[in-house]
């Protein structure tokens, strides 16, 4: 059983959202951070697309993503707000360390240390949110909480360029670090543990039995594969995208970054945050399995937007279509979040959230940005023509991704049930 702790701590449930968001914020800032330095890290070190799409990629999400199962588990006995607390100051301290880095290897070798800490943050957070808001309440929430994707776009695509450009790259790595180290004594003093729902059984699940019972149900299977192949696509292309934007329209990387965070980020946070209202009312009148059947048509949409950006003929074309493909795209992992944690039973919520986390960053974190990038590498030539071609063979992979979304959609809520009665023997 979770432990209480001292009444002088926050017991709002939109205050513990405020502070896990401006967590979150650091969390996805430090991502977009790299990729928005990409053209002057390579400058400076003389490395190639492949190995920053390493940086990106494997270097940063394998870790953080066979790390995060062991953690969730213990999330899921002990107190989550701890273990996301400590995982950030895991984090940023390897984000200072970035900054430090003298050298390519360095740089990998801090980038790993960011994925260790990270491991911590995801599955704890939703688990935690879930526990403090209603079923039909948490489109909102989760939506609020995938802000933090954008405007932490924002600090990677410009604050960061900015910061870089009036001192140097390492100092925009500082800054982040020491804003999450700052966050995470915040959070910690101030959110409280929340009983659990449903008691701690005194024998874990063990962790294949509880993979393979899950992997059963049918929207299990959905979401998490659905969500990895869109995430495959998504990731891809928002990682790479400012690099692209400067290459194809021959923009300096600060305006590239500018052009294109502008042109994706406001788009998505208005998509995300209406895309958490309607799927509330969704669930209240047309039931849970709309969030995947949305999400599906969301997802579906934005690929198809995202292949046209990659191929405009100039910057005001790209931001054109940036606009509602950002509107389509900003919302559709809220659906997928939310419909996940009505799925699981609260005991193994952040578990088996980290189960389909595992999944999902295995195929769109590790590979999506090196693969983008080592086919750009293989294309050759004209850099901006290698970085479409890479693109345009990995974004489609947003289309599967909602056909999976959509047959998941079909058995959530039986699927529910079942998995409530047969964990609970």
């Amino acid at each position: 059983m979770t432990q209480i702790t001292g009444p002088s701590r926050l017991t709002n449930k939109w205050l513990v959202l405020v502070l896990l968001l401006g967590i979150a914020l650091i969390n996805y800032g430090d991502r977009y951070l790299l990729a928005g330095l990409v053209e002057p890290i390579k400058a400076d070190f003389g490395v190639s697309d492949g190995f920053m799409g390493l940086l990106m990629g494997p270097a940063f999400a394998l870790l953080y993503s066979l790390l995060s199962i062991p953690l969730a588990r213990l999330a899921d006995k002990r107190s989550r707000i701890a273990i996301l607390c400590a995982g950030c100051l895991v984090w940023s301290g390897f984000t200072i360390l970035s900054g430090l880095a003298p050298s390519a290897a360095w740089l990998a070798v801090a980038r790993i240390g960011v994925g260790v800490g990270e491991a911590a943050f995801q599955a704890p957070a939703y688990s935690l949110l879930a526990a403090y808001f209603a079923p039909e309440q948490r489109g909102r929430a989760f939506a609020v909480m995938t802000l933090a994707v954008y405007f932490g776009q924002y600090l990677g695509y410009r604050a960061g360029p900015e910061i870089a450009h009036a001192a140097s790259w390492h100092a925009a790595f500082y800054v982040m670090g020491l804003a999450g180290v700052a966050l995470a004594a915040i959070a910690f003093a101030l959110i409280r543990e929340p009983q659990r729902s449903d008691p701690t059984p005194a024998q874990p699940d063990l962790l294949w039995p509880l993979f393979k019972t899950l992997w059963r149900a049918r929207s299990f299977r959905g979401l998490s594969l659905g969500m990895a192949f869109a995430t495959l696509s998504g990731l891809s292309f928002g990682m790479w995208g400012p690099a692209l934007f400067a290459r194809a329209y021959a923009l300096p990387i600060t305006e590239a970054n500018a052009a294109f965070g502008l042109a994706f980020g406001l788009p998505g946070l208005i998509g995300t945050l209406v895309f958490g209202v309607v799927v509330d009312r969704l669930v209240r009148t047309r039931g849970p399995q709309w969030l995947l059947m949305l999400a599906a048509a969301a997802a579906c949409s934005a690929t198809l937007l995202l292949l046209l950006v990659i191929w405009a003929p100039d910057v005001a074309t790209a931001r054109m279509i940036a606009i509602p493909s950002g509107l389509l795209g900003g919302g559709w992992s809220v659906g997928i979040m939310a419909a996940l944690q009505y799925l699981m039973p609260d005991r193994v919520r952040a578990t088996g959230t980290a189960l389909a986390l595992l999944i999902i960053n295995l195929i769109g974190y590790v590979t999506g940005p090196l693969l983008a990038g080592q086919i750009s590498d293989l294309v050759a030539g004209d850099p901006a023509h290698a970085l479409r071609m890479g693109l345009t063979i990995i974004v489609p992979t947003g289309f599967l991704g909602a056909a999976l979304m959509l047959g998941g959609a079909r058995t959530l809520m039986q699927d529910r049930d079942q998995l409530a009665e047969g964990l609970a023997a």
